[in-house]
Parts: structure tokens; C-alpha cells; sequence
């Protein structure tokens, strides 16, 4: 399904600030350039994008190491060589036939905390506006809770919850202003945001005396059945129900992902994730993010390439899913 307003002539180098369509690849050296995610155009100008990545560099709501606010620019640098071929094991360039951009970053004011909330979802009412489907890098993973009140007004609530994780992130919080990356989805249940019936854990691997309703595939559930098993009972919990999906990379086995506030031993393989996220392209995304990266704790970059895979594949997923709902 090529475009009409695709390219013909290669940009070489760039791309993320010459190319002129919002299709198509640009020829890049993976070692220079502008550091947009994926070489995708620098642009707050939406019209006609179907996915717009963006960063929201918050670790304030931290409750270990810190470190996250730096994640989306160390995703966006690991991403430079998977603009570099037709990505595996999908065999197409999903540029071809999926508009996406780089708007940049949320601007908040780190030094009025109470403030950040209303920052973050004015930022995604501001993209889910234009029609398109966010996917967001973090930062830490409160900023999934703003993510989620602005899907909830355009889409409506209650929504399903595809949640990638070592930790529930369901303990009590009564407090409406704190801000508190292990709190977000017990804020979120309460609120009626999410539906915890319809909605899936994956990976979880700390212990809370109340899930809250969540369904639950925990890491040994996940090592003992395998990816497929893992794909089967995540569709069959969300069904057709509109889902936002958040990965936090700490659902990752510190082995594949150091970089990152909270690691716990224990967690899912790089193949492992990787392999659940491609078979999503039943699921009803209508939003999606990628969080915690801490680049300070990283090794040779291996969590932000990770993630970058991972952001990637989601990609590739929305691609296919939109060529299927043109057919």
C-alpha cells in the first residue's frame, strides 16, 4: 500500500528535519545525524500522522534510582540503526505505509511538581486531537496515569490495560497530587479509568496482598507457558475492548535491562517480550508507551536498545493493522 505522497527521490541524511513527506525512509549514517526516533520528521505540524512518539522526561515520581528523565533521549539514539534496514522479523519498512512523527518532548516545570499532571495531559489531548495514536517514551511510569486520563477523554472509560512489568504498581495512594510511580493504577481502578477484568499483567514479580482485580500473568507463569501462551490469554481477557498498552522495562530480567530504576531479578528475555508484542496486531491499541529507562544504569546501551526494539515492533504492529483495515 505505497503512498501517493511518498518520496521518490532518497534524502540522504537528515531526514528527521528534510524529508518532506511523512512517508518513506531517508539513507542515514547511523552515527550522525538528528536523533529522532527512528529518523521520523521533527514536527509539531500532525496532520496526516497515524502513530506521533513523543517523550515525557519526568523521574521524579521515582521511588529508587533516578535516572529516567534522560530515557527518551537514549531511546531515540538506540534507534538509529533500526532506520537503517527493513526491520526483523517483519520484512518491510513501515514507513512505507505508516505516518509517523517525532513531536519532541512534554514541557513541564520540574520545579512546581504539582503542576506535572495537568502538563502531561494537556501535551496528549493536544496529539490525540489530531486522530493519531500516541506512543510515548518515558521517564518513569507515573506518567502512564495523565497518559491514560487524556485517552479516557477521547475515547471513553472504562479502558483495558495491557501492563509489561516487574511490579503491580497497585499499592494504596489516597493522595490525589502525589506523585508516585507504584500508585499509578491503583489511582487508575479507582478512578475508573481501567478495567481490571479486562485487563492483563505481564512479567509482575514483587508481591502486593491486593492485585486489585488485575488479571495476573506473572514472570514464572510466563517462563512456564511461552510467549504464544502468553499472546492466547492476553486476547482473550482484553477481547475487542479498546486497550492502551505500557511497557515498563523493568519487565525485563536485569540481564537484558540494567538501565532502569527498579530491576528485579527473575523477569522475561528480550525474545521473550519481543516475540508477546508481535502478536498484538488483534488487539485494539489505541495507545501505547515504553517507560523507565535510566540510561545512567545501562550497559553498552542494551536497555534503550531494547526498548527501542520493542517501540519498534509496536510500530509494526499499527502498520499492520492499518494495511489490514484498508483491505
Amino acid at each position: 500500500m505505497t503512498q501517493p505522497n511518498q518520496p521518490k527521490d532518497p534524502v540522504y541524511g537528515d531526514g528527521a528535519i528534510r524529508r518532506t513527506s511523512l512517508y518513506g525512509s531517508s539513507i542515514e549514517n547511523t552515527y550522525a545525524g538528528v536523533l529522532s526516533f527512528m529518523r521520523r520528521n521533527y514536527t509539531r505540524d500532525l496532520t496526516g500522522a497515524d502513530v506521533v512518539i513523543s517523550g515525557v522526561p519526568l523521574d521524579l515520581a521515582t521511588t529508587f534510582r533516578p535516572g529516567a528523565r534522560l530515557g527518551p533521549a537514549a531511546i531515540r539514539a538506540a534507534s538509529v540503526q533500526l532506520a537503517e534496514l527493513k526491520p526483523y522479523p517483519w520484512g518491510f519498512d513501515p514507513f512505507d505505509d505508516l505516518a509517523v512523527v517525532d513531536y519532541g518532548d512534554c514541557w513541564f516545570d520540574a520545579h512546581h511538581p504539582h503542576t506535572i499532571m495537568n502538563s502531561i495531559v494537556e501535551h496528549a489531548r493536544t496529539i490525540l486531537a489530531s486522530g493519531a495514536t500516541m506512543l510515548t517514551f518515558g521517564g518513569d511510569h507515573y506518567i502512564t496515569y495523565p497518559l491514560l486520563k487524556a485517552h479516557v477523554e477521547q475515547y471513553g472509560a472504562p479502558l483495558s490495560l495491557i501492563h509489561f512489568d516487574a511490579h503491580c504498581d497497585t499499592w494504596p495512594d489516597d493522595s490525589p497530587d502525589s506523585l508516585n510511580h507504584g500508585t499509578m493504577f491503583y489511582k487508575a481502578i479507582q478512578e475508573g479509568l481501567i478495567d481490571p477484568k479486562r485487563s492483563v499483567q505481564i512479567g509482575i514479580r514483587t508481591w502486593n496482598d491486593d492485585f486489585m482485580g488485575m488479571n495476573v500473568l506473572d514472570a514464572q507463569w510466563v517462563h512456564s507457558n511461552g510467549p504464544q501462551a502468553v499472546v492466547k490469554k492476553v486476547k482473550e481477557i482484553v477481547g475487542e475492548h479498546q486497550t492502551y498498552l505500557t511497557f515498563d522495562i523493568d519487565c525485563l530480567d536485569p540481564a537484558f535491562a540494567p538501565g532502569t530504576g527498579t530491576p528485579v531479578a527473575g523477569g522475561l528475555s528480550s525474545a521473550q517480550a519481543l516475540e508477546i508484542i508481535r502478536g498484538m496486531e488483534q488487539v485494539n491499541l489505541i495507545g501505547m508507551d515504553v517507560v523507565e529507562v535510566s540510561p545512567s544504569y545501562d550497559q553498552s546501551e542494551i536497555t534503550a536498545i531494547a526498548a527501542a526494539h520493542i517501540a519498534q515492533d509496536l510500530l509494526c504492529v499499527m502498520r499492520n493493522k492499518k494495511v489490514a483495515s484498508a483491505v
